[in-house]
């Protein structure tokens, strides 16, 4: 038994360190994923990791890099690193994505459902936060719109921090506009939520019937039929 378990160390010890990859192929590989998920304007600084010192990985002949289905390598993520020759092992290479471009940044604090107007920002190349929507970046991105949330002073706009002007609130008498193939009817109306000029809005009808349309300037909803 204790010759049997000497074998096994001696074994283990014997196991290759981490099996290196091939550095320039996974480059290649994650800038080409940055590259593809970068806003128009924008570009990427791109740091890619060590494997942990202490993993152990049995000799792999090839290696192939993956990435799970939409993901988006930005800030601290991984890139999967798997063996399709010589061995069966998938592990994660540590990537750190810094995304730098133009941004409309606050020249004061300023607070949620407040106009904007051009004199409120400049224009700067910053590191861009992780945002779905992406970062405004330029000045007629804030024509007719209002803050959702407040903005410090040196803070990048992100386009999901704006929305337009509310123009009719719930419970507002609205006057229906419908269109259709050959005709167009008008109609009153009642909104059921609040919404600003182009936003989407439910509204119930004198007959009780509920439907969506588009929210208009002047308490007006336009619905296609």
């Amino acid at each position: 038994m204790f010759r049997l378990l000497l074998a096994i160390a001696c074994a283990v010890v014997a196991l290759p360190a981490a099996a290196a990859p091939d550095r320039a192929d996974l480059r290649r590989f994650v800038d080409a994923q940055v590259a593809a998920g970068l806003p128009a304007g924008a570009r990427a600084e791109v740091a890619i990791g060590e494997l942990a010192p202490h993993l152990r990985l049995a000799p792999c002949a090839r290696s192939e890099p993956f990435v799970a289905p939409q993901a988006r390598l930005w800030g601290r993520s991984a890139v999967g690193l798997r063996c399709v020759q010589g061995a069966n092992w998938s592990v994660q290479v540590p990537v750190t994505v810094r995304v730098f471009g133009p941004a409309l940044v606050a020249a004061r604090a300023l607070a949620p459902g407040q106009p904007l107007v051009a004199a409120d920002f400049s224009l700067i190349e910053v590191e861009w936060p992780r945002e779905a929507h992406g970062m405004a970046s330029d000045y007629a991105q804030l024509d007719g719109r209002v803050l959702l949330r407040p903005l410090a002073a040196g803070q990048p706009l992100a386009l999901a921090a704006l929305r337009a002007p509310q123009v009719i609130a719930a419970g507002d008498p609205v006057r229906l506009i419908g269109q259709g193939r050959g005709f167009a009817i008008t109609a009153q109306a009642v909104a059921l939520a609040a919404a600003g000029d182009g936003q989407p809005v439910r509204v119930r009808t004198e007959s009780g019937r509920v439907l969506t349309g588009t929210a208009r300037e002047g308490r007006r909803v336009e619905v296609l039929f």
